[in-house]
């Protein structure tokens, strides 16, 4: 028994002598170098990741080191091609134009929420100022359409209204594309298809903000926006 005892105190002061311990090794190359197997019995069950890391095995020098979980969360997405810019909304009802002071003369943006998208991430949508923010810069898909009332007119409307993008960069706004809504004069009538689109690529900086609207909308019916459609989606297709 004592035979026993004095060799675990040996062990344990030869331990404590040298600042690398090896296990089935004699040549140890960390602190504690185990060529073997390694069972865990009993470890505690966790209801989620904040706060913890995970421990990985380099597969060439078989280190063990500590991951971040959303480093691997991040990689997943990566390969399975998730496009994190995408985003999309549709406004149904209580549409209303806003104008603000920097807007190109003429423009009034759709008041779009983010509780109105039906993809896409909350945080890449300001209710602030009605924008989706670009998360970096890029080329980008845009599909903005507008519906007004029922989408046909019997007059041809005044200012030659229709569906603009609007982009803000460091506090300037650009008008980045338009389209008005078709008119036409028959014999006996006028018509407005008051309904159009615009689907293009466009390159951006990472913050510009983009805004959704009507151009030429000064002499639009109020009650007739309140029964208007709008709709868009962006994301972003290449470096």
């Amino acid at each position: 028994m004592k035979t026993k005892i004095y060799s675990l105190l040996l062990a344990l002061s030869a331990a404590s002598a040298f600042s690398q311990v090896g296990i089935n090794t004699a040549t140890p190359s960390a602190t504690l170098d185990i060529n073997g197997t390694l069972k865990v019995r009993d470890t505690q069950m966790i209801p989620a990741l904040p706060g913890y890391t995970l421990m990985v095995v380099n597969d060439g020098t078989f280190q063990v080191a500590k991951v971040d979980p959303q480093l691997i969360i991040d990689a997943a997405t990566a390969a399975a091609g998730t496009n994190a810019t995408v985003y999309a909304a549709k406004k149904t009802s209580g549409i209303s134009l806003l104008s603000l002071g920097l807007f190109p003369s003429g423009f009034r943006a759709v008041n779009f929420l983010a509780a109105e998208r039906s993809i896409g991430s909350g945080a890449l949508f300001s209710d602030t100022d009605n924008t989706y923010t670009i998360p970096s810069a890029g080329v980008y898909a845009i599909g903005f359409t507008f519906k007004y009332g029922t989408g046909l007119q019997a007059s041809i409307l005044a200012n030659s209204p229709g569906v603009g993008i609007l982009r803000t960069r460091a506090g300037v706004a650009t008008i980045i594309d338009n389209r008005p809504f078709s008119g036409a004069n028959l014999i006996l009538l006028s018509l407005t298809i008051s309904e159009t689109s615009l689907n293009s690529i466009y390159s951006f900086q990472a913050g510009d903000k983009i805004s959704f609207g009507l151009t030429g909308s000064t002499a639009l019916d109020v009650s007739l926006l309140g029964a208007s459609v709008a709709s868009f989606y962006i994301y972003k297709v290449s470096n």
